[in-house]
């Protein structure tokens, strides 16, 4: 059967379905209702009020008119169900609906109810035509994304029923889940689960289909990402890399603190892998602060012990000179070589640069997505760290393994990311959890102030400075407008100027070149300037214990996550320290949300995962090329639990039978080849 064989379908409709991505007869049977109508609990429109909230009511419609002149014309359509009328109103739209409607038809309106006198109002329902022919008066109808979704072709809902009641019941579906598996998850089989989710008999049957979809996309997905992981574990042996003279040396020698348990574990990990024979593949995840650095850091010394170079990754040229100056802080006494790679280095340095790399001289390189450049040649890479994985697209990630044979590689992630994101994106990499901070890092007190509270918060800042104290004054990103942002900086600046004239204050912005702001980051990092007033630049700038104030200006601008970030610039010290969230009063909810976080905890994790569900993972990891598979059942935030429960099945399944060859998975195979080929792409840049 074909998409031209519907009832009543015309070369539009076909061609409206072509561009929603629905081309065949099976795409029209996975494209799923959006909720459901049960007929049997809508109200009489006699029963309801003002008080009753959001509510459903089916009634004929009596009479559509257009109500009022010029700009404040309004559509009323009104629909009677025997008991009762009640009007739906449309400020917008009115030609499109004045077509839509026609006197007589059954429909369902959705929404508010407001009373205006004896007459009871709908402002812009949702509204579903209902099939007059089925007289039962009861049932589940199902209500399917409709005329918007198809660009107003007048494909809707009601007809998208019929046609899947024309295909459902004259099909037979394949199923490809074995026997054992259904019974274990407990799952209905391919049949009964598009039944229940396309003409379910009660409210409990769509979510239990749908759990089936869910449960089959994401399984399918882990199965790939194992499939991936064994490949690169049987294909990619991985150097033997041991500590030595170096690593003995940076950690009870150079280093002048002990690592945490966490930081101990991770490296417990990592030492494990490097020394398996087997190529590593690991993210280590920790929350600002928690030393993640000088773990990757004791890595690469264990690769320099065994005659090989290591290399580091990040996203942008700040944080690498950062890294550069952090890692030749601690190795030039030991006489490691560290070199810097970024895109704007003179022809000459450049030139020597890569001579050094590629004939050994070179220990360590830091370095920007340079790195990845045809150019660079590695003379025997044998670890690829790679910072802030997330602002990395995967085909990158890609580039950077190709420099050497089969490095080991170590992924950090200074952004927290939840843990149903991270078995989704790193699937096929091993996971270590850095918790808890160094010793002498204190929690950070968190108050949300407004403009009324001006004075007060002055007053602080000028008590704290007086003790000694720093203060960063941060401005955020407007309209991704750099201008605005540095008018806003700027202005901040003269009037902090004003206030307090007894004390220095820098100022630091994204248009400044780079020595200029590393002059006065230095200024403030050895205390010459009091208070450093910055836009964003900061958020993975210089490291300043004695800072320990962050005033956050129109905070409630700010990303969740990047709020976060931007706190873990103080707490560094001894200094007990305080951030300060300014904002407006009007905020949005979301806004609110996200100030009320962060000053009820610390932990990087919780604030993720708050994060995580108001901005969904294609925000959140701030990039849609960021390698997030894209799922068409499976909501990666909501379904956490199915994403923690298909990993470990996958992982038990390919425990048992590597390459799905038993005939039990004989279906489950067929249908894991198609999916692993159609995403091919995808999995090849993983």
């Amino acid at each position: 059967m074909k998409l031209s064989d519907l009832h009543r379908i015309t070369p539009a409709r076909i061609q409206a379905l072509h561009n929603s991505q629905i081309a065949s007869i099976s795409d029209l049977l996975y494209f799923f209702p959006r909720r459901y109508i049960d007929r049997s609990n809508v109200l009489p429109i006699s029963g309801i009020n003002e008080y009753s909230g959001s509510v459903t009511v089916i009634g004929k419609i009596t009479s559509i008119q257009e109500i009022g002149f010029a700009r404040k014309k309004r559509l009323q359509g009104t629909i009677y169900d025997g008991t009762g009328i009640l009007n739906g109103v449309w400020f917008k739209g009115l030609s499109y609906f004045k077509q839509r409607f026609k006197q007589g038809n059954l429909v369902s309106f959705f929404g508010t109810v407001k009373q205006f006198g004896s007459s009871l109002t709908m402002s812009h329902p949702d509204v579903e035509d209902i099939d007059a022919s089925d007289n039962s008066g009861a049932g589940i109808v199902p209500v399917y994304p409709s005329t918007n979704f198809f660009k107003n072709t007048f494909i809707t809902s009601l007809i998208i029923q019929k046609w899947v009641k024309q295909v459902l019941f004259n099909r037979t579906y394949e199923e490809y889940f074995p026997e054992y598996l259904l019974t274990a998850l407990r799952l209905p089989n391919r049949t009964d689960s598009l039944r229940f989710i396309h003409a379910p008999q009660s409210l409990t049957e769509p979510a239990a289909g749908l759990r089936r979809f869910k449960l089959e996309e994401l399984l399918l997905f882990q199965l790939s990402m194992q499939r991936l992981r064994n490949n690169r574990i049987s294909k990619n042996p991985g150097a033997h890399l041991t500590a030595g003279k170096l690593t003995d040396q940076f950690l009870h020698g150079v280093l002048p603190f002990e690592f945490t348990e966490g930081q101990s574990l991770a490296f417990g990990d990592i030492t494990f892998d490097m020394d398996s024979g087997v190529q590593m593949n690991r993210l280590i995840q920790g929350d600002v602060g928690s030393g993640k650095t000088v773990v990757a850091l004791a890595a690469m010394l264990m690769a320099v012990d065994s005659g090989y170079q290591a290399s580091m990754m990040v996203p942008t040229e700040i944080l690498a000179e950062q890294h550069f100056q952090t890692l030749n802080n601690y190795l030039a006494p030991l006489g490691v070589n560290v070199r810097l790679l970024t895109g704007n280095q003179s022809a000459p340095l450049r030139r020597d640069m890569l001579t050094d790399i590629e004939g050994g001289g070179a220990h360590i390189v830091v370095g920007t997505h340079a790195l990845i450049q045809d150019k660079v040649r590695f003379h025997k890479l044998g670890l690829a760290v790679i910072d802030e994985q997330h602002r990395f697209g995967v085909l990158q990630r890609s580039n950077l393994l190709s420099k050497g044979e089969h490095p080991h590689v170590l992924v950090m992630s200074a952004t927290p990311i939840p843990r149903s994101l991270a078995m989704t994106l790193y699937s096929d990499l091993d996971i270590s959890l850095i918790k808890g901070l160094p010793s002498g890092r204190k929690p950070i007190s968190t108050v949300v102030r407004y403009d009324k509270n001006r004075p007060d918060m002055y007053r602080f800042v000028r008590d704290e400075i007086s003790k000694g104290g720093q203060a960063y004054v941060v401005f955020p990103l407007v309209e991704e407008s750099e201008a605005m942002d540095l008018k806003d900086a700027t202005m901040g600046f003269e009037q902090l100027k004003g206030i307090y004239p007894d004390f220095e204050i820098g100022l630091v912005h994204g248009r400044m070149k780079s020595a200029e702001k590393e002059a006065v980051m230095k200024r403030f990092a050895a205390g010459e300037v009091q208070i450093l007033v910055s836009t964003t630049v900061i958020e993975v700038g210089v490291n300043v214990p004695n800072a320990s104030i962050m005033i956050l200006e129109h905070a409630e601008r700010f990303g969740l996550s990047q709020l976060h970030q931007l706190r873990g610039r103080i707490g560094r010290g001894e200094r007990k320290s305080f951030c300060i969230l300014m904002t407006d009063v009007k905020r949005s909810k979301d806004a609110r949300v996200r100030l009320e976080t962060m000053a009820r905890t610390n932990d990087g994790f919780e604030i993720a995962e708050v994060d995580l569900k108001l901005r969904g993972p294609g925000d959140f990891l701030g990039t849609k090329q960021s390698g997030l598979p894209d799922f068409r059942f499976a909501d990666i935030v909501d379904d956490h639990l199915l994403v923690q429960e298909t990993r470990a099945l996958a992982q038990q399944i390919l425990k048992e039978d590597p390459k799905l060859e038993q005939p039990r998975h004989k279906g489950l195979r067929k249908v894991f080849e198609r999916y692993f080929s159609a995403k091919a792409q995808y999995f090849s840049m993983s």
